[in-house]
Parts: C-alpha cells; structure tokens; sequence
C-alpha cells in the first residue's frame, strides 16, 4: 500500500470510503507506527467531534441469571461464573442512578440488564424510570435489554429511552462460535426495530473473541452498512468461570489500531472506548481518545473502571473539553474539577 495513513485520513475527510485493505493495513502495522495511525486518526475525530469527549455511565439494573450463552459473558446462567445474580431496580434505584451519572457529568445514562428480553414488567419499569428521570435530570438515556420487537421498541421511545444498544460482538461468520442461543440475525433485527421506533442506535463489538483481522473488518463494515449512531469498542477482559477465560488480553497497541480503524470506518459516528480499556489499554489510556471521542466511567456490569475524578482528569490533562446533555460551560466544570482535587490534596496532607 503506497498510501501513508495521514493520506488516508484525508481520503476519508473528502468523503471517500477506506477500502478493507486499508483497514488490514493499519490492524497489521508495526508498533513503531501506532503515533502516526492515532495522529491520522485524530484528523478525523477532530472534524467531525473537535476536542469534545462524552461520558456515559452504566447502570447493573438486572444482574444475573442471562439464559443466553454468550461465552464472554459471566452474567450468563449456563457458566459457573461468580458474577452474582440480583433482581430489577426499582425505578427509585434507576432514578438515583441517573442521579450519580449527572454528578460525574455523564451525557448518558443507560439502563442495561442481562436477559434474553425485556418482559412486561421489566418494561413498566424501565420506562416508568425513563420518565421519572427526563423529568428531573438534564441527561440522555439509553436502554440496553437484548432482544426486542416492534411493540417493545415503541414503548421505550415513548418513554423517553433516546438510544438503544445492542451489540453484533463480532462478525457474522464468527458469531456463531461465541453465542448458539440466538442468532446474528435476531441481534440486526432489534437493531432495525430501535431504529424504526425512531431511537438512535448503539451497536458495537468485542476485541479479542478469537477473531481474525478480517471478523474486525466484517464487524466494522457491517455496523457502516447498518448506520448505526454508537460505536462501543470493547476489549476482552476474560471472566473466571466463562468459556472465554483462557483467552489472552490483546495489547495495548492492537486495542489503539482497532479504535483507529473503526475511526476512519465511522468518521462522523459516536465511537466510544468501552470495556476492558482500563486493563487492556493500561497506561497508554490517553491515547485512545485520540480516536475516540467518548468513554464509561466508574466501571461496567460487572468489573470495576477508572474512577470518574480520574477520567476527568485525564480529560482535562489532554486539553479536551466536556460534552454534556445540557451542554454546559467547560469551564466551569474545569474548574470545579481542580478545585475538588486540590481539596483532596489537602484532606491528605
């Protein structure tokens, strides 16, 4: 390939679309490249995101007892995972929760639980939660509760739910080694019902199922193919218990080269450095934003994360600003940052 990576970046910038070579090429680059792949990737993000980062947290509100079997995933009933099991929130407990993403400045909040589908019940409440919090807080929701049909997905619109996220996890040819409960296909159609019931739509995948260059291309493709809103890109972090628990983390080089490629795939889309970046990404977390342009705080379902003082820190270490539902001042917020660290810092003195 006679192309150097920033050449590509502006191929994308005046409307083209990389070709799946390109993304081969820059998924098996040398590490000594990862700062021009980031920095071409960065040239993207810019213009389409500036320097605007947005944060979303997660909220566990059904832990437990998935009877779906996917082999990542230590929420699932048919692995002896110690991932512990809990009932639905109560739509109190969600509100409350909405309330703890609005103080770490979150822009969304989204209600996940682990299931096959949401039931009649899990559905009052989570859309009885929607609008109790739309009408208190200032922030975007997301609902994440597997498979759904046309019926589902309008309730949850007319809730207020503003985005839904279902993930492929990883390409179609690959799909059926990781997950034999329900198929690909029932995974794209939730997809389309979500998106017809006028919810944006939030799809994404794992890095690190054992997939081959080619399933991440496939994977990135397809969620073009799809036009999703979101992007969430996980890394594998293996769960004792799980089929998947042998498998290795992938680098934190591969981590970066998988952001970059999804970025010059998805150069306008919310694309989000999601699970495992904390273990897999190590130190070298800065750089994903580089590519990305948003991030979970304070943990996942079921592992813990960054803490978010320290992710607004890293934020603001970067020079990059805060995207928020209500769009608030940077500065302020800034400010409020340092102050409340500098307060810590004297609490331990």
């Amino acid at each position: 390939m006679t192309n150097t990576f920033s050449m590509v970046a502006d191929k994308v910038l005046d409307g083209e679309m990389i070709s799946r070579d390109e993304c081969k090429h820059i998924l098996e680059s040398k590490n000594d490249e990862i700062l021009e792949i980031m920095s071409a990737a960065f040239k993207i993000r810019k213009k389409h995101h500036g320097l605007r980062v947005q944060i979303h947290v997660l909220e566990n509100a059904k832990m437990g007892a998935c009877p779906e079997d996917c082999s990542f995933c230590s929420q699932s009933s048919k692995f002896k995972s110690p991932g512990g099991e809990a009932p639905l929130l109560t739509v109190e407990e969600l509100v409350q929760g909405a309330k703890r993403a609005v103080d770490a400045k979150a822009k969304r909040y989204c209600m996940v639980t682990a299931t096959r589908g949401p039931s009649s019940k899990d559905l009052d409440v989570i859309c009885q939660a929607a609008k109790d919090i739309k009408a208190k807080y200032n922030v975007e929701l997301c609902a994440s509760l597997g498979l759904l049909n046309e019926r589902k997905a309008k309730r949850l619109a007319e809730a207020g739910i503003d985005r839904f996220n279902h993930n492929l996890e990883t390409s179609e040819k690959h799909f059926e080694t990781i997950v034999s409960t329900h198929s690909w296909a029932e995974r794209v159609k939730t997809i389309e019902c979500a998106k017809q019931a006028g919810m944006e739509t939030c799809v994404g995948g794992i890095v690190g199922l054992g997939e081959s260059h080619e399933d991440i291309i496939d994977l990135a493709f397809e969620l073009r193919r799809l036009d999703v809103d979101s992007i969430p890109v996980n890394f594998l972090d293996p769960r004792p218990g799980t089929p998947l628990s042998v498998k290795k983390r992938r680098t934190p080089q591969d981590a970066l080269r998988a952001l970059a490629m999804f970025r010059f795939v998805h150069p306008r889309a919310d694309l989000r450095v999601a699970g495992g970046r904390e273990v897999t990404l190590k130190t070298l977390q800065p750089m994903a934003l580089y590519a990305a342009n948003s991030l979970f705080t304070e943990g996942y379902l079921t592992t813990d994360g960054n803490k978010t003082s320290m992710d607004h820190q890293m934020i603001k270490d970067l020079g990059f600003t805060f995207e928020l539902a209500n769009q608030v001042g940077d500065a302020a917020l800034l400010s409020s940052i340092e102050n409340k660290g500098q307060s810590e810092s004297h609490a331990h003195q």
